[in-house]
């Protein structure tokens, strides 16, 4: 055991987690130069694209140090998105120690800290890399003090680098060695296995990853887990190389794949226990708990033919992404579709791209919501995702909306736009201090629903791309919540009601109108579009009609003839707008869900 290194790679987004992962995959000579490509773990279409981990990896590396003694190291390459937190603090309970990446142009960002608190959570050893050191902006002496002075980490261990060309990869190798403690454990203690990670292979069925913590596992043994009591023989196991590769057994300090006939992934929950139904252990590991959607959207097909197919599509999504909830959901607009709940908006951006594109279905999507508590006068309490199930005003005696902790780091000249921008999302509590000469990092509490619906865009565009944003949620608060409608010609349209802020109603109201007015074709008649809470119109827009010229055949003579004309074709239009259905494009449903701002 002594000769085995458990480690993770956590960084704040883009940088150079997977460039790291690639150097250190080669100098282990696993990949021949001919095989090699960009982001060898990422293997799905969106992450080489988007440059982003979605998935945790894990991969066994052999390494020869200068001692001339062969290491096992076990990287396990976790993502880095604030939507996979929970699965990435899983990743990091089966590690030892994590290699803590900073961009040497950049410094320590938003995640930088949350994933550095992550790692001294499940007590991990650090060691802080400054990485792209051949960057010209780069200025390592700086990031050095900036983590010696913030994350209070020795400024010996620290280790410098550059992912793209190479040097001082071998150095940071001889650190893992060196610095990372080996695993503890007992062989011959009963069983304990932790899951934190399991993907779907259509063959085999579920490819479940895991850290045996006591015990040893073999080929054939009856296995339980600790949090559903399911039980399942072993048919294979073994270590992750660029292949899986079978062994006979795994035993403590190692980690490994188990395959036993599992037929879902939400079978295999991250942070389960695995023990043996013979001799169980005597209690799970710690830190296990259910996942939580905290975002909610209706996803429809945009013809009605394909609805089969999306049933069939996110079924087979779901063999892969346990995360994902869905259940049958209708809308007289847009027909039948699935409400689905999403760990927040990039797991709903990846779900929607990978539906549309590996099973080939364009989709529509409505307003994302958050779960909202309603407190009725009968002493109830009703959990509440979708509009469409607003209660009776008059029941209602209050209403609670999810609230995060928002920390964001910024250069201090964009300090007061980002003041600004947190002050109309309704934001409370704010506090900010000085990590660093010229940088801020600024807390603030502020509802989840503000914080889903343009906020990390418009952050974005105020602090011209330097600004860093992460969240947790805090706790449900009391808030003034209605439901807007918006009305077409008269008709509600269910598909676009929103629950927001009575003091956000109108703006909302105003932009849903505005934009719509924009995308819905004009007709022979004037169409309304209006936005309404309750029975009060707070926002309108009008279309005005195409007019036929029907005096045009008129050449001269009387005024009276022209003006029997148009009568007639008053006449003609009022009757045209009782039976008039306004056909409201697909792109106007995503247009709302844009900020005009």
């Amino acid at each position: 055991m002594n000769k085995i290194r458990n480690f993770s790679i956590i960084a704040h987004i883009d940088h150079g987690k997977s460039t790291l992962a690639d150097r250190i995959i080669q100098l282990c000579n696993m990949v021949t130069d001919r095989e090699f490509k960009d982001q060898l773990l990422d293997n799905m279409d969106i992450e080489r694209e988007r440059g982003i981990t979605i998935k945790s990896q894990t991969i066994c590396l052999p390494f020869t140090s200068k001692d001339g003694n062969t290491y096992t190291l076990n990287l396990v390459d976790t993502p880095g998105h604030v939507d996979f937190s929970y699965e990435v603090s899983r990743a990091l309970a089966s590690c030892e120690g994590a290699l803590l990446l900073i961009d040497a142009a950049q410094g320590i960002e938003a995640q930088t800290l949350a994933n550095l608190y992550l790692a001294m959570e499940n007590d991990l050893e650090i060691i802080p890399v400054i990485n792209k050191i051949d960057l010209p902006a780069a200025e390592p002496e700086k990031v050095a003090a900036q983590i010696e002075e913030d994350l209070g980490l020795d400024g010996e261990s620290i280790q410098r680098c550059s992912a793209k060309t190479g040097e001082g990869v071998m150095e940071l190798l001889e650190a893992i060695v060196e610095y990372l403690p080996a695993p503890e454990g007992e062989t011959d203690q009963p069983l304990q296995a932790l899951v934190f990670d399991a993907n779907y292979d259509p063959y085999r069925g579920t490819i479940i990853s895991v850290r045996i913590i006591n015990g040893t596992i073999k080929s054939g043994d009856q296995i339980q887990f600790m949090s559903n009591l399911a039980e399942y023989r072993v048919e294979e196991l073994g270590v992750f190389g660029l292949k899986r590769t079978k062994t006979k057994s795994l035993s403590a300090g190692e980690v490994g794949y188990i395959i036993a006939g599992v037929k879902t992934v939400s079978d295999t929950r991250p942070g389960d226990t695995i023990t043996l139904k013979e001799s169980p252990c005597s209690s799970p590991l710690p830190g296990f708990r259910e996942i939580q959607q905290v975002v909610f959207s209706s996803i429809y097909p945009i013809s009605t033919e394909d609805y089969e197919d999306l049933a069939t599509a996110l079924e087979k999504l779901k063999l892969n992404d346990a995360a994902l909830t869905y259940q049958k959901d209708s809308s007289a607009a847009l027909g039948f579709g699935f409400r689905c709940g999403f760990l927040g908006l990039l797991h709903l951006e990846v779900v929607q791209e990978r539906l549309e594109r590996e099973f080939d279905i364009s989709l529509i999507l409505t307003v994302p919501t958050v779960k909202y508590y309603f407190y009725l006068q009968d002493k109830t309490k009703v959990e509440i995702d979708n509009p469409a199930y607003f209660p009776d005003p008059g029941s209602i005696d209050r209403i609670e909306e999810p609230f995060i902790k928002a920390t964001i780091h910024i250069p201090e000249r964009y300090m007061g736009a980002v003041m600004t921008l947190c002050m109309e999302r309704r934001g409370e509590n704010t506090n900010y201090h000085y990590p660093m000469p010229g940088r801020i990092e600024f807390t603030c509490e502020l509802p989840l629903a503000e914080a889903i619906y343009d906020f990390y865009d418009r952050l974005k565009s105020v602090t011209q791309g330097y600004g860093s944003f992460d969240y947790e949620l805090l706790d449900y608060r009391t808030s003034d919540l209605v439901k807007l409608d918006i009305l077409v010609n008269g008709d509600q349209v269910d598909a676009l009601s929103q629950l927001t802020h009575r003091t956000k109603a109108r703006e909302r109201g105003l932009n849903a109108c505005e934009r719509l007015s924009e995308e819905i074709p004009r007709q022979m008649f004037k169409i309304a579009i209006q936005a309404a809470i309750g029975g009060g119109i707070v926002a309108r827009k009008n279309i005005s009609a195409l007019r036929k010229d029907v005096t045009a055949k008129c050449y001269g003579g009387d005024i009276s003839r022209k003006r029997k004309l148009l009568e007639k074709q008053k006449a003609g239009k009022k009757r045209m707008k009782t039976v008039g259905n306004v056909e409201i494009p697909q792109r106007a449903f995503l247009a709302v869900l844009k900020s005009d701002q």
